[in-house]
């Protein structure tokens, strides 16, 4: 199978034959430049198809940021992850980067550990929402006839059977599902699990998110909890409930992207949903319970 393709653009040779040598080992092709229009050019190209970009903010000609907007103004860009790697790491230019769409950030100088974990993290959230559209869309035309329907799910697993059902409810399915996933993941996790965000830091940077899911669903104090997701179908919109068992969380805190949060591997699922994949997003009560819904004419 081909290797994935990861463009690297920074205007220091220097700083590109050391991010060469961080991800040598990792089962990527990187192609590099020095020069951001030859870079771009080489993005737009008809067959283009990098899985990731890794962008400097600060070069000539054609900065990072306007390498940046430029790509998300182009559809064919919109599910193509950015890290965008900078020394200016005020809130304001943090601010401005992931209002642009650089979901993942580094600051100058990082240690190879810290660039090999982002570009995982964003590659495999890649690969999942990629997939979880492929199947939503499959089951679109099979689900038109459902008002409303409520599951129960448990596991990480469950959700990965659910979303590509429920998202097929959705005049956009392949808009819906990556959200969806990211709150139903959020009920299991930080809801039932109670895995706290710096707890998920961690277990994303050092790769062991996903085992210590699977062995706290083991734990004698979780074995019993479950989530459930209800949708109601109307002819103006569709609205799903997911409600979990746990005590809540302070969820104002990740409806709009944080730049004090943005060079963590995670915190980013629920902002998302909310600009992206739903037309409102509302949590209620203490956290446990959140209304999403999407209109039936997008």
């Amino acid at each position: 199978m081909d290797k994935e393709r990861v463009l690297v653009v920074d205007d220091e040779e220097l700083n590109l034959f050391i991010i060469e040598e961080f991800l040598e080992q990792q089962e990527i092709a990187l192609e590099m430049h020095s020069d951001p229009l030859a870079a771009w050019a080489s993005l737009i190209a008809p067959e283009s198809n990098f899985s990731l970009v890794i962008l400097d903010r600060m070069m000539p000609e054609l900065d990072g940021m306007e390498f940046l907007r430029r790509m998300k103004r182009e559809a064919r860009f919109a599910d193509i992850p950015v890290i965008m790697q900078t020394a200016a790491s005020s809130p304001d230019q943090v601010r401005e980067g992931l209002e642009a769409g650089a979901y993942y950030y580094l600051t100058k100088p990082y240690e190879p550990e810290a660039l090999i974990s982002i570009v995982r993290v964003a590659m495999e959230e890649r690969r999942a929402r990629s997939q979880l559209r492929s199947r939503a869309a499959r089951l679109e035309e099979a689900q038109k006839l459902i008002r409303t329907v409520e599951y129960r799910f448990v596991t990480l697993d469950d959700i990965t059977s659910l979303v590509p059902v429920l998202a097929a409810m959705c005049a956009a399915p392949d808009m819906v599902a990556p959200g969806l996933s990211d709150l139903m993941v959020n009920a299991v996790e930080h809801g039932n699990l109670g895995v706290s965000y710096q707890e998920k830091s961690l277990l994303k940077w050092e790769g062991d998110w996903e085992a210590e899911i699977h062995r706290r669903l083991a734990l004698p104090q979780f074995r019993e909890r479950f989530a459930t997701i209800r949708l109601e179908r109307t002819a103006e919109s569709v609205v799903f409930t997911i409600t979990d068992q746990g005590h809540g969380f302070e969820w104002d805190k990740f409806l709009t992207f944080d730049p004090s949060r943005a060079f963590d591997p995670n915190g980013r699922g629920i902002a998302m949903a909310r600009m992206m994949s739903f037309s409102s997003l509302e949590y209620q009560g203490c956290g446990n319970v959140v209304v999403a819904t999407t209109l039936t004419e997008r």
